[in-house]
């Protein structure tokens, strides 16, 4: 079970990726500002999976294995 898919279109645009992993991260600041050491790391721990699955190994769908109707063809 995957928490986030990225082969869904809606990951694909770069800036939907960096702006998820920026809430991310700043919510894990947020967290241990107030001094919430728990909620910080498991938030943190978030951060990281989401950077991984959504930056580090975010491999973009191939051209060839998109449907016709993607490309206006039918």
């Amino acid at each position: 079970m995957k928490f986030i898919d990225p082969a869904h279109p809606f990951y694909r645009p770069l800036w939907v990726r960096l702006l998820l992993v920026g809430l991310c991260a700043g919510w894990t600041a947020v967290e241990y500002h107030n001094g919430q050491q728990m909620w910080g790391l498991i938030f943190l721990v978030m951060t990281a999976y989401a950077f991984a699955q959504l930056l580090l190994f975010y491999k973009p769908a191939d051209p060839a294995e998109r449907a016709p109707e993607e490309d206006g063809q039918k």
